[in-house]
């Protein structure tokens, strides 16, 4: 990576940092809460690749830990991956991402719980299929934010348990939430892209036109075929 590509990554981890800050809702069953750090994350895949992407999710999601003076055991540490898997996918090209939504719905029902709250994990084939269509932005984005619900319910059904019940009476918040994770990655990539175009051509700073997508242009053409 370039000085100025390192110094957007850098800026990156540090509005992910402040975004990790800033709650929007609590999660159901736990005393922690989703912030705003779950619409920008996802962002980094497209932006810096997956790779990089996924290892701003890391930086910020163990800049936090270290912040809030969190123990970090195994349980943290696995805390990490829905949003560093959310970022890869985001930034993925084809289909091969799909396994994932297949293997968190295949942990779930082998667990003596999820087989009794069959129906929760049958929520991932939306984003399965989803997958198949990436190159829209909205479906990209859906399947982002669900693929880092996949990966904690299953994370928090093996570390918590929670009742069948509890499980399934989740289905109609899960839509709601991720209804909004989806609209709040697709409205913030498309206009962060946007804008970071404009600034790249205005200043002419060439070396960062890598980082656009001109699919994902607010434009009429996007509304049509990349919406």
């Amino acid at each position: 990576m370039n000085n100025k590509r390192i110094l957007f990554l850098i800026v990156f981890i540090i509005l992910s940092l402040i975004a990790f800050q800033i709650p929007i809702s609590k999660i159901m069953g736990s005393d922690q809460n989703f912030t705003i750090f779950e619409l920008i994350a996802p962002l980094g895949g497209m932006f810096l690749g997956p790779i990089f992407g996924a290892l701003s999710a890391f930086i910020v999601r163990g800049a936090n830990v270290i912040i809030n003076h969190q123990a970090l055991d195994f349980l943290t540490i696995m805390r990490f991956l829905p949003m560093m898997l959310a970022a890869v996918y985001f930034g993925t090209k084809g289909k091969k991402m799909a396994i994932v939504f297949l293997v968190c719905i295949i942990l779930f029902l082998i667990h003596p719980i999820g087989q009794k709250a069959w129906a929760y994990p049958l929520i991932w084939l939306i984003p399965f299929a989803a997958t198949f269509l990436k190159k829209r932005l909205i479906l990209n984005s859906l399947g982002a934010t669900f693929t880092a619900h996949a990966i904690g319910s299953v994370i928090f059904l093996y570390a918590f348990g929670l009742t069948p019940q509890i499980w399934l009476s989740l289905i109609p918040v899960v839509f709601i939430e991720r209804g909004f994770f989806t609209i709040g990655i697709w409205a913030s990539y498309l206009v962060i892209n946007t804008v970071l175009d404009k600034i790249i051509e205005t200043r002419e700073i060439n070396i960062l036109k890598p980082l656009v997508n001109k699919n994902y242009l607010i434009s009429l053409k996007f509304l049509k075929s990349f919406a």
